[in-house]
């Protein structure tokens, strides 16, 4: 049976607890067995090297270095690492080895909640299959730093609206990358645990989750 470790906690209001429920209750139907853990230090744990999957739901808060050095190993060595929204891409603000793990780094969320949409770029992706070409979605509008070796399956266009210079720029919203020999998947939807009811954010969760796995 493959395992996979969940740790949740920093900023409360994205809802870490419930959404690490959410992705337990996923993985579990898809036959993982799932650890769910509230705190940092679970990444410093030697046996993280045999997971099959690590999704970190941990928004800004601090890594201690052998927590961080223990972690990347880990996913160099083959552990999959996959998460969303700030959980993932706003974590350990200080840690560039974390964000160079990742591939992006949240910067801006200009309009803070807001209707925009997600645009599909590589429909033939067994991650992106069947989904819309182009949704519609309400959320924070993620504006981030991002690591041009990703591979990018979703992007997003801003409008210039709530910030007049960064109109019709395009942003990538969900990718897959290597880090070593693991596999990395990021996708920024998801503010809230609510967002997991809007049926094309939650099958690309749910399939990044599966494709970054070993």
């Amino acid at each position: 049976m493959r395992e996979a470790l969940i740790v949740w906690g920093g900023w409360s209001g994205h809802e870490p607890e419930q959404g690490a429920n959410i992705i337990a209750g996923m993985l579990e139907e898809e036959g993982f067995k799932v650890y769910l853990e509230n705190s940092t230090e679970a990444f410093a744990d030697p046996a993280i090297a045999d997971m099959s999957l690590i999704v970190p739901i941990y928004t800004m808060s601090k890594i201690e270095k052998e927590e961080l050095l223990n972690l990347t190993k880990a996913v160099e060595g083959g552990v999959g690492l996959a998460g969303y929204h700030g959980g993932m891409g706003d974590a350990f603000r200080e840690a560039v080895e974390y964000q160079f793990m990742v591939g992006g780094q949240w910067v801006a969320h200009p309009g803070n909640i807001i209707d925009y949409h997600v645009d599909v770029t590589k429909p033939d992706d067994p991650i992106m299959e069947g989904i819309p070409t182009r949704f519609p979605y309400r959320s924070e509008h993620y504006y981030m730093h991002v690591d041009p070796s990703n591979e990018v399956l979703a992007t997003t266009t801003f409008t210039g609206d709530h910030a007049y210079w960064i109109d019709g720029v395009v942003m990538p919203v969900v990718w897959k990358r290597k880090h070593g020999k693991g596999r990395v998947f990021y996708s920024s939807l998801g503010h809230v645990a609510s967002e997991f009811d809007v049926p094309e954010m939650n099958t690309i969760m749910r399939r990044g989750l599966l494709w970054a796995a070993r």
